[in-house]
């Protein structure tokens, strides 16, 4: 019994580390290329305001606008508890005041997970005929993005932003690492069974 549990726990240890490396890998790699639209990933709002880390991810969604990579952004994030009006609509918001044609915004308020988010967009992808899309979130959730863009049935490259206040604080960076390491095994494991 205690040999069994013993390589258990190392099977844990193993498939953990791996998925660490995984998600550090992907957290390092821009895909940025045409696409039919730019996908923001929703994060906190305050009143009205995007957050510094949804801030963060609309600079960097603007940034690949005006490169030209995509005519489209694609702003995603529900109505968290408390709140009034969803991340989504903050994040049309801001990007009009930037600059951004509100013609050229898709607001998908629907999610409030990672997953309901890409449900979501690949709906409209679908029914817009955007055969491809790049997505923008902090650099920790490059990976898990890209595997429920995939169970989906959505062709994506993932844009992480570097200006995120995520990422420039070492130790919380770490923290948040750590922590999509063990989202991803729960990912894969839900797709056998879908």
């Amino acid at each position: 019994m205690t040999r069994w549990i013993a390589g258990a726990a190392a099977a844990l240890i193993v498939v953990y580390l791996a998925s660490l490396a995984a998600v550090i890998s992907a957290s390092r790699d821009d895909q940025r290329a045409a696409a039919g639209a730019i996908v923001v990933l929703g994060a906190a709002q305050y009143n009205g305001k995007p957050s510094p880390v949804l801030r963060a991810r609309l600079d960097h969604a603007l940034g690949l606008y005006r490169e030209g990579l995509a005519p489209e952004i694609v702003v995603t994030g529900g109505i968290g508890d408390g709140d009034r009006v969803s991340e989504a609509t903050v994040a049309r918001q801001y990007l009009v005041a930037n600059g951004v044609s509100a013609t050229a915004i898709v607001v998908r308020p629907e999610g409030r997970s990672t997953r309901a988010s890409m449900v979501s967009v690949a709906e409209w992808a679908r029914g817009r005929g955007v055969s491809r899309a790049i997505l923008v979130s902090d650099p920790f959730h490059m990976l898990r993005l890209r595997f429920e863009a995939k169970a989906t049935g959505m062709e994506v490259a993932t844009s992480p932003t570097r200006t995120s206040p995520i990422s420039a604080s070492r130790r919380r960076e770490v923290w948040f690492f750590a922590a999509e390491a063990w989202k991803i095994p729960v990912v894969v494991v839900r797709r056998w069974f879908q």
